[in-house]
């Protein structure tokens, strides 16, 4: 990490933008520009909604901070664009951004190296045997937009009915529907950054899976990091974690989503390489964890955007 903040240049704190995730992504941004500010870069705002990539080239940035979630931002768009201006920015490059995006294609991608992976089935429309599917993943599914984060157009069903509706739904975000087996355990969250992982969050919510509002609305979800895990169990996420991440290309720094079910097996559910970046989001409180502020996390994360692609 560089110790000279002034060695950064004039940095753009790029969010806001235009998906579904627009104001998670304004609360993030804005953490993000107080906290490298507070740290003495000399950082700027930048929302590519009401602002033109031809004035950020004429802004004078030398690097770009992508707070950016969900399309447009976090899905390699940004990323490609950034690369044709010669403007070096956080995490994870084109390909990387845009496959973790894809929940379909990262399943079938972790499927190929072996990586454990609940089963699932993928849907294009609402002319699909909804009870045929319901039985052939056991009962209970959790549907997915193959492209959306923050839980956003997820819903889960246990009868042909709630499927329907659910994928009626999801088809409002999404071209792609993900219908997966629905997986009864405890829900964690691996950061990771710059090649080293974090320790393991858990989120505990009350109600029926964690989602947007027990994300970002609810006061009854828990959060425990470490995570209340044996060494063993804590090892072997952290790796499948990192694996998985270092699969669909990700880099310097992101964080991947993990459910463990009743008899201690564990599955990836996705990887983020965008992930909410408030001071209570979790890779914060993972970086907290293992002695990091969360100026020091910003400024790690800003020095990955100065090495070459």
């Amino acid at each position: 990490m560089s110790s000279n903040p002034n060695a950064f240049g004039k940095v753009a704190v790029m969010f806001g933008g235009t998906s579904a995730e627009r104001e998670v992504s304004l609360r993030s941004g804005n953490a993000v520009l107080k906290a490298l500010q507070a740290g003495g870069v000399d950082a700027f705002a930048f929302d590519p909604q009401s602002q033109s990539l031809a004035q950020l080239a004429d802004s004078g940035a030398q690097r770009v901070f992508i707070v950016l979630h969900g399309r447009g931002g976090e899905d390699g768009s940004m990323q490609g664009a950034l690369q044709q201006l010669q403007l070096p920015y956080t995490g994870s490059g084109v390909l990387g951004s845009a496959l973790a995006m894809d929940k379909i294609r990262c399943k079938w991608l972790f499927q190929a190296q072996q990586l454990p992976t609940a089963p699932f089935a993928v849907v294009h429309s609402n002319d699909t045997d909804f009870a045929g599917l319901l039985a052939g993943l056991g009962g209970k599914v959790m549907v997915k937009p193959a492209n959306e984060g923050s839980s956003i157009g997820m819903s889960a069903a246990s009868t042909a009915e709630e499927l329907e509706q659910a994928i009626h739904a999801a088809l409002k975000y999404d071209t792609e529907i993900l219908v997966e087996r629905w997986i009864n355990g405890r829900e964690f969250t691996v950061a990771i950054l710059n090649g080293e992982v974090l320790p393991v969050v858990e989120m505990r919510t009350p109600r029926a899976f964690y989602d947007y509002e027990a994300k970002y609305q609810a006061n009854s979800t828990e959060y425990l990091c470490p995570a209340p895990l044996s060494a063993e169990q804590t090892a072997a996420m952290q790796h499948t974690a990192l694996k998985a991440f270092n699969t669909v290309g990700a880099s310097g720094w992101g964080r991947v989503d993990i459910m463990l079910d009743q008899s201690g097996q564990h599955y990836l559910l996705e990887v983020n390489t965008v992930p909410g970046m408030t001071e209570k989001s979790l890779v914060p409180m993972a970086a907290k964890a293992a002695g990091l502020s969360f100026t020091d996390l910003v400024l790690a994360i800003l020095t990955q955007a100065q090495e070459a692609r």
